[in-house]
């Protein structure tokens, strides 16, 4: 009888999404292949990775509202914000490895596009750590 129960859990373990905590150590290192178009600025201005302008400062990405309002974003990504997203180590490694393919998933929408055309193949969980690292504190 015991069994039963044990089988549908691992079934269920076995079934959830896998996610391996990122390395922040690597991912420093995995970063200066977004800082092309990247920087990660505090907001004092103190410039933790300077990078370029083309996307916007990723300080404080872990945590906040996807496409929040301090930069010109496209609009499939916009519509994912719209629905209140928020972006989580997870969720972001996901997106770099192919931000089309991660808008079309979110929006059930196959002509969602992005205006990030990067794809980080490999790292992207490692470069998400890093960014949560390097994020502000959590308010008490």
């Amino acid at each position: 009888m015991t069994k039963l129960p044990l089988a549908a859990l691992a079934l269920a373990l076995l079934a959830a999404p896998a996610f391996a905590a990122g390395d922040a150590a690597k991912g420093e290192n995995e970063f200066k292949k977004c800082k092309a178009c990247h920087s990660i600025v505090g907001t004092d201005g103190t410039a933790i990775q300077k990078g370029g302008k083309t996307g916007p400062n990723l300080f404080g990405v872990i945590g906040r509202k996807v496409a929040s309002e301090d930069f010109a974003y496209g609009e499939s990504i916009k519509a994912v914000g719209e629905t209140g997203a928020v972006w989580t180590e997870e969720e972001l490694a996901v997106y770099v490895a192919n931000p089309t393919e991660w808008l079309k998933t979110k929006l059930g929408d196959a002509a969602a596009k992005s205006k990030m055309t990067f794809k980080l193949a490999k790292g992207g969980e490692d470069v998400a750590a890093y960014l949560a690292s390097v994020a502000p504190a959590a308010a008490p």
